[in-house]
Parts: structure tokens; sequence; C-alpha cells
């Protein structure tokens, strides 16, 4: 499998509990935090889920 580096580059204040849920369940927690992970089908629905807060790219 690929890997992808997700930043966190919006705030998730103001934000839908869901997304913010989705936020801390990819591992990120602060604005420009990354975490690197398997591109699995779970991991892109959980990124498309909140894809205008965070940055993602193919490593």
């Amino acid at each position: 499998m690929s890997q992808v580096k997700v930043t966190l580059v919006k705030s998730v204040a103001s934000r839908p509990a869901d997304q913010r849920a989705t936020v801390v369940a990819l591992g990120l927690h602060k604005t420009n935090s990354s975490v690197i992970k398997e591109a699995t089908p779970q991991i892109k629905g959980m990124l498309h889920k909140v894809e205008h807060l965070v940055k993602v790219e193919e490593i």
C-alpha cells in the first residue's frame, strides 16, 4: 500500500463534532501537525470527509 502524509492546515474550532472526531481519529491534534498513514479505503474516506481542513501528500 502507498502512504500519505496528512497535515492539519485549518483549525477544527467551530466545526461539526463528526469532523473534529475524524481529525482526532487521524491522529492530528494541533494546526500544522502531521502524520503518515497507509492509504487504505478507510483512511481515504476519512480524508474525504475533512479534505477542506487537511493537506494530503503522497509518499
